[in-house]
């Protein structure tokens, strides 16, 4: 699930392209450590609840699709005058803040919120042992970080960079157009 491409790939791939590989890698942290919400409300029981219940996953899911056209518009609209390739002209974005938008875009993911409905009420039956739910959850969340820290070291390279220097500003509107039809697609697609 962790390579599939989506919001989380391109939020990583945003932060670690447009700011630095360590926004990257604390927006890894950041969504490494949301799926903490979904294995926690799985754990508890609820995922059996948002399973059943289609107004409490259709506001999940366009929770997380208005913040992805929001981020999105951001991105597209922003003319950023940073430099990609100079470290000391690049803006900053703060660890907090990075880790906020990691953590924010998968805990709305709804793909992650149903990859865990999928999983918890398939899988995992009502004996299945705690530890052995929160090992998967720790498998899960390990997964995420790595993938998506691999992304941002890789999309950090100053190889990359150089490349990506030329090409910043329709990056930023392809990145922001992807986040806008990732949040229309969640919008306008059915739960059922």
């Amino acid at each position: 699930m962790a390579i599939c491409p989506g919001a989380d790939f391109v939020m990583t791939t945003r932060n670690s392209v447009l700011y630095s590989c360590l926004a990257g890698l604390y927006s890894s942290l950041g969504i490494s450590l949301a799926i903490w919400v979904h294995v926690a409300y799985s754990i508890a029981g609820l995922a059996i609840i948002i399973s059943n219940s289609i107004v409490l996953f259709s506001m999940i899911k366009y929770l997380g699709a208005v913040y992805l056209i929001y981020t999105g518009w951001r991105t597209f609209r922003t003319t950023s005058n940073l430099d990609i390739v100079e470290q000391t002209n690049k803006v900053e974005l703060s660890n907090f803040y990075a880790f906020n938008i990691g953590f924010i875009t998968n805990a709305l993911n709804p793909k992650t919120t149903i990859f865990f409905l999928s999983i918890f009420t398939q899988v995992v039956i009502s004996e299945t042992p705690l530890w052995s739910q929160v090992v998967y959850g720790v498998i899960i969340s390990v997964a995420h970080l790595v993938c998506f820290g691999t992304v941002s070291l890789l999309l950090s390279l100053s190889i990359l960079l150089k490349k990506f220097q030329l090409y910043k500003r329709s990056i930023e509107r392809v990145v922001g157009s992807l986040l806008i039809g990732f949040g229309i697609k969640i919008a306008t697609t059915s739960s059922g």
